[in-house]
Order: structure tokens, then sequence, then C-alpha cells
């Protein structure tokens, strides 16, 4: 995609490590500037993209974790975002410490929504410092925040927490999220990682589920796909569907109803081709809607436009006041 300059808002070029504090008094920052698949990344933010003629909402964001060479506040991050026409960010918590930068977050920065969760490789560790349900009610005083739109991410991960044991602490989790935003009238976003069975199964198991039911960064198949327009389940999908050898998940973007389709980036992971490696952040969501909109043969502002109605059916509306 061609790059364009938008003199207007802040853009990446222009961050500046002035500010290398974290966001809020107290709030931890993480940091992943080390090494990418056993290969020295490159820090420094990719140019800007082609502005989105229609407005986005990147629907899955970690401004918490640290990237690149400097320290980008949510206001930073949002008014870049805004240069190319995303108006808006669902910053996600995976524990205790990012629950409550999120909430700092939302108090700082009107554009962002907010998602509470204990991430499922996190469960297993609470749960064996018996720290897990205490964590999951601390999640759930902290859910009553009027901006906070979503129980998320919860779900199951097979990859990084292999064994039967692990698996059963992390469903046991999944389960007391779903129970938690159905109490709670939120919509549910949800990591499935090599757990594809064993999430909708989870989900089938229950007696209720939320209204809205959202797979992050959505990584099944198109078979799996055809079970999401069963059951009215959302897709999310990431900047994977950008990658060169991502067949599956293009095949999977087709096949989904576009009424059931959103984006997202995953910052700071999973930046969009070409970029791939480097750091990321809401302002290269219209990377991943211009992939979407390729694939499945429909104009940017037709998909782009049925995108951002989607996700303010899932979280609710995006004014900035």
């Amino acid at each position: 995609m061609s790059t364009t300059e938008q003199p207007q808002h802040q853009t990446p070029e222009q961050y500046l490590p002035k500010d290398e504090q974290p966001v809020g008094k107290g709030a931890q920052v993480r940091s992943r500037t080390e090494e990418y698949s056993g290969r020295k990344r490159k820090l420094v933010y990719p140019p800007v993209p082609e502005r989105s003629p229609v407005p986005v909402i990147d629907n899955h964001a970690h401004l918490d974790f640290r990237d690149g060479l400097v320290q980008v506040t949510p206001t930073e991050a949002m008014d870049a975002a805004a240069g190319v026409n995303v108006v808006g960010a669902v910053q996600v918590a995976t524990d205790l410490e990012s629950a409550r930068y999120t909430l700092e977050a939302l108090e700082q920065e009107p554009r962002l929504r907010g998602a509470l969760a204990i991430h499922p490789n996190d469960t297993v560790h609470l749960a064996e410092s018996n720290q897990l349900d205490e964590a999951i009610e601390t999640i759930r005083q902290l859910a009553d925040h009027p901006r906070v739109v979503c129980i998320g991410e919860t779900g199951l991960d097979y990859y990084r927490t292999g064994g039967e044991e692990n698996w059963d602490i992390q469903k046991y989790a999944f389960k007391r999220h779903i129970e938690m935003a159905v109490e709670l009238g939120l919509a549910l976003q949800i990591h499935d990682r090599e757990a594809h069975d064993d999430v909708v199964a989870t989900l089938l198991s229950m007696d209720e589920l939320p209204e809205y039911v959202v797979f992050h960064s959505y990584s099944g198949d198109e078979e799996m796909a055809k079970i999401l327009n069963e059951h009215g389940w959302y897709a999310s999908f990431s900047g994977v569907v950008t990658f060169k050898n991502s067949t599956a998940s293009r095949a999977a973007a087709q096949q989904m109803r576009e009424e059931l389709l959103l984006v997202e980036t995953d910052s700071p992971f999973l930046t969009p081709h070409p970029y791939r490696g480097r750091p990321n952040a809401p302002y290269l969501v219209p990377h991943t809607l211009y992939q979407l909109a390729e694939t499945r043969g429909q104009s940017v502002e037709n998909l782009g436009s049925v995108i951002f109605d989607n996700t303010q059916l899932v979280y609710g509306k995006f004014d900035a006041d």
C-alpha cells in the first residue's frame, strides 16, 4: 500500500522518547523489544498506511506492552490512528496488572474502550499459587467500569501450556469468564490457540452465552468459519490474514458472513505484511481491512462500513465524549 502524510495528526515518525513513563501513576508497561523469531527486530514503527476511506475501529490492542524504541501513550497511539481514520480501539487486559492499566487508559483517552480478563496461560500460574478465583473476582469488580465493554481475552491456549491438568484449569477459568460476561451483559473475546475443538465444545456446554461472542485474531480454518456462521459468533481478523502463507486464514475470511466480521491489530503483535516483526499499533489496522476487502472481492468502502457497524453493534458506540 502507498503511504501518505497526515500532518494534521501525530504520526508514528513523530513519536519522541520524551516520556519514558507508563500511563498512570504506578502502572507498568511491559516490553517486548527482545529478539523476534531468532532475529534482531527492527524497532522502528512502519510507515503510515493509506488512509481508510471509511472509519475503522481496532477491536483488540494491547497498549500496555512497550514495543519499539519509544514508549507511546494511549493518546499518542490514538492520535496517530486518527490520521488514517482509525477512530477507536479496544484496549485488552490479560491479567490484573494490565486490567488496572486499562482502567487508567480509559480515564485518560476517550477513544478507547476496555476488555478485562485473565489470559488462559496466566490462569495456570495463578492456580498453582491458589490465587485464580480471587483474580477472577477482582476482574469482575473492575469490569463494572462504564467503558469496559467486553470480557476478554479468555479462552484456551494449548500451544504454550500443555498437559490435561493445565487444560482443565484453563477450561474452568474460561467458563467463569463466560458466566461473568453473561452476568454483566458484555461481549466476550476469545483467545483460541491450537484448541479449536475444545473452545467450541466449551461454548456449547454452557447454559447461556453472551449475546456477542468474538474469536479474536481468528486462527481457525474454513470449516470452523462455518461453525461460527451457524452460531452467529464473530471472527476478528488480525495481520495474520495478510501473511503470505496464511491461505487458510484468507479462505476462512471468504467463508465468513460479512455481518460477523471484525478487524484488529492485536498490537504490538502480528504486524501486517510487509512489516511483520516490527512494532504494531492501531494505526496499522487499515492494512488488514484492505486485505480482507481484496480477499472477499469487495470494495474497502463497502466492507469497511459493514465492519464498522458490526464493531459498534458488539461494543457500543465509540463516541469520544
